[in-house]
């Protein structure tokens, strides 16, 4: 047995949960309903049935479970992992902890390439401020690879 919320959320009233519909769950997730649709289509979400007469309706812990994933993509997770993640429903640190360091290194070899690629532009932009204005820029060579008469 249900009752209405305010927002056409549903309210057991056995268990005093809240249900919502996949626009009301989306909105209070913060995305779009095709998001959430991505995301079942993916396995990161459960689909729930149907009923005879209505709209399907999501419970709080699904509510939850979508904050969780955004959060996780907001530190760089993917979503592969972000459903390894989920797959581990205990949460215990010797399990997570290796995912968790794998991506911190990948992490830290992206910090490396940009600071490099900084460096390299940096270099780039200072030597095109010195010489013939009508020169070919030095920052071309430097993308395509050393050879400043190669056509990008």
């Amino acid at each position: 047995m249900t009752d209405k919320a305010p927002g056409n959320e549903a309210t057991d009233r056995r268990t005093g949960t809240t249900e919502r519909t996949i626009g009301q769950l989306a909105a209070a997730a913060g995305v779009n309903i095709q998001t959430v649709r991505y995301y079942q289509r993916r396995g990161l979400l459960e689909q729930p049935p149907r009923p005879p007469r209505g709209y399907r309706r999501y419970c709080p812990a699904t509510l939850a479970r979508l904050r969780f994933i955004r959060r996780a993509q907001a530190l760089g997770f993917t979503l592969r992992e972000i459903g390894q993640l989920l797959d581990l429903v205990d949460g215990r640190c010797a399990d997570i902890r290796p995912l968790a360091q794998s991506k911190r290194n990948a992490i830290q070899r992206r910090i490396a390439d940009l600071e490099r690629l900084r460096e390299t532009l940096d270099k780039a932009l200072a030597d095109c401020g010195r010489g013939d204005p009508e020169a070919r820029c030095p920052l071309l060579g430097v993308l395509t690879g050393g050879d400043e008469n190669q056509e990008p």
